[in-house]
């Protein structure tokens, strides 16, 4: 397979950049998370954020030198393989509709489906985080099926509970914090999406594949999740 272009910078003096020049693809992603594991099982850097098609390590410019963390990101991208890395999977059981999902019906009317069905695609589909941002614990999701895009509200909600499941655009995506938000919400989880007393707060990491279960079916089944 031809190796992705990169473009490697130094932001600042304290951070190196390896940022893909092509499209964002899930194969060159799964390598961007390869490296970000290289270099936290290496634990010489401050920090080490993986992006979508990018990456930043953090150093300490007193231990390190600019030059020296870029060379180590080309070798590592020249070394690792997407096969490398090694995703988790997370269940998150939803109760979709009622209360909880209170825009499943505007969904189901914009795409032309039944509610039924906008909950099947939505549960059926894999799902992969690719990074976090917005808020802490905010996943954003790449995978949901076509058929399920729908546009923003109009009129943002003032409060969106935490835990909500919603649509937005083509993205799907879950409140970990009640705050404002537009997005159509079709479901709620009970999963804390961020605790600042777990060893790590966020429940969700890039790299993650996630699949969202009905509650019923998680608890006919016996579904495990984080």
């Amino acid at each position: 397979m031809q190796q992705p272009a990169m473009n490697f910078y130094l932001l600042g003096e304290n951070a190196a950049v390896m940022q893909s020049l092509l499209p964002v693809d899930p194969h060159c992603q799964r390598r961007i998370w390869a490296v970000a594991q290289a270099l936290n099982d290496e634990a010489q850097c401050i920090d080490v954020v993986p992006g979508m098609n990018n990456l930043t390590a953090v150093f300490d410019p007193d231990l390190q030198r600019g030059d020296e963390m870029i060379d180590r990101l080309k070798t590592l991208w020249a070394l690792v393989e997407a096969e490398q890395f090694s995703p988790r999977e997370i269940i998150i059981p939803v109760r979709y509709g009622g209360e909880d999902g209170p825009d499943l019906a505007v969904v189901a009317a914009h795409t032309g489906l039944s509610e039924e069905a906008v909950i099947a695609a939505h549960s059926q589909a894999e799902y992969l985080v690719y990074f976090l941002g917005f808020q802490p614990g905010f996943a954003y999701l790449g995978g949901l099926p076509a058929s399920l895009a729908t546009p923003r509200r109009a009129e943002p909600r003032v409060a969106v509970p935490a835990g909500s499941v919603g649509i937005g655009g083509q993205q799907t995506g879950i409140y970990p914090s009640s705050s404002p938000g537009g997005w159509q919400i079709i479901g709620r989880t009970d999963l804390r999406l961020f605790d600042v007393n777990r060893p790590t707060p966020s429940l969700l990491q890039s790299g993650d594949v996630v699949r969202f279960v009905p509650i019923d079916v998680a608890l006919q089944h016996g579904e495990n999740h984080a």
